[in-house]
């Protein structure tokens, strides 16, 4: 189904059906897995359908992918990427030496890796800043920005920043405004609709949603911008495999039914741990205590079950993930099943440790990744280890 099909239906016929259509010769439902490095062509520098010459530009299965994030964003094209790191990393590289890059403080810790020690080296300069503040953002553009990068809940204080405002600014600076929306999925949020340029995401994550495959997809609205970022991933080759691209495809005609019990079980959890005499504080979007539990409620349709939770000292957090029974202890997020880590030793380790205090991600903070367990057994898991 094409772009235009899709317009009026709801987010579920959406997810099961956009980019998707019976495959030609057989008639198969399903997209079929494309596992070729090459294409013969008819006649000398004339490729079939105009671009089927080499695996790295061009692939059914990928753009039946990518035909299905744009429409599930809100957009028109979809650009798929080995990794959501090569996604971002393709849309700084759209800028030039010189350029700058205002970016939210809180992103995962890879982003700032990759922003400080790769891209930084190619003469582009960043600037980081609490994006919850929007003057914040403002008084930190300068004549030479390019580019806005944000995550909308971050990883992993579960901040919010007010993407229309962003994106306001952001144009009337003459830059443009990306959003890490992996935390939130396309289901949950949907930035283009906002204002944003870009939506990207870790599909690893929730888009996948089954914890078997590394991936990257960037949702966009604009003809040039997907131009720009069909040649930088043609140039630099940081293409998906089609195995991975059709399993994500898979995974994402399920998304609106797995983010629906993610919704509800993160927030179950998140406020049993609010009530929890061991539990110091609780950092989700969808209790009212969150300081932007309204900005959540006016730009979000639900609140994922991603839900970070401080427990004081280094030894609480060490005893509490070491010993859960259905909680794994793992990096990564957003499958089936629940998962739990420490940022300040696992993924955030990368992120000086001044930084990191000053964020808040103390060495007593934990991060839950909810699965769809059912929600008393995830429950009693949690408390077994608290006590």
């Amino acid at each position: 189904m094409d772009h235009e099909a899709t317009k009026g239906l709801s987010f579920g016929t959406i997810a099961i059906h956009a980019g998707v259509e019976p495959e030609p010769v057989t008639g198969a439902i399903m997209t079929p897995i494309f596992q070729t490095s090459t294409y013969v062509q008819p006649a000398v520098g004339e490729p079939r359908a105009g671009s089927y010459d080499y695996g790295r530009t061009a692939n059914p299965t990928r753009e039946a992918l990518e035909a299905n994030i744009a429409a599930l964003e809100g957009g028109t094209h979809g650009i798929a990427f080995a990794s959501g790191l090569a996604g971002i990393e393709a849309v700084v590289k759209r800028l030039s030496a010189g350029d700058h890059v205002v970016s939210e403080e809180n992103t995962y810790g890879g982003t700032t890796r990759m922003f400080n020690h790769v891209l930084s080296r190619l003469g582009i300069e960043f600037s980081y800043v609490d994006s919850r503040d929007t003057q914040a953002v403002a008084d930190a553009m300068r004549p030479e920005t390019k580019l806005v990068h944000v995550e909308t809940p971050t990883n992993p204080m579960m901040r919010l920043c007010d993407i229309e405002a962003i994106a306001a600014l952001a144009h009337d600076a003459g830059a443009l405004l990306s959003v890490d929306n992996t935390f939130a999925s396309p289901y949950n949020q949907r930035p283009l609709l906002l204002g944003a340029d870009f939506t990207l995401h870790s599909s690893t994550k929730y888009v996948n949603g089954h914890s078997d495959l590394i991936g990257g997809l960037v949702a966009v609205a604009d003809e040039g911008l997907a131009e720009d970022l069909y040649f930088i991933r043609k140039s630099t080759g940081a293409v998906p495999g089609p195995m991975d691209c059709w399993l994500t495809l898979r995974g994402a005609k399920t998304l609106h039914v797995r983010m629906e019990r993610h919704n509800e079980n993160g927030l179950a959890i998140a406020r049993w741990l609010e009530d929890h005499p061991r539990v110091d504080r609780v950092f989700y979007p969808g209790l009212e205590s969150h300081e932007q539990h309204e900005l959540a409620k006016r730009q979000m349709s639900g609140f994922t079950g991603m839900v970070s939770v401080d427990v004081g000292t280094l030894e609480r957090a060490k005893a509490f993930t070491e010993h859960m029974q259905l909680f794994a202890l793992a990096e990564s997020l957003g499958g089936i099943e629940s998962l739990v880590n420490v940022p300040a030793l696992m993924t955030h380790a990368s992120v000086p440790e001044d930084r990191r205090e000053a964020m808040g991600i103390t060495p007593g903070l934990v991060r839950l990744s909810v699965g769809i367990e059912d929600i008393d057994d995830l429950i009693a898991d949690l408390d077994r280890v608290l006590g």
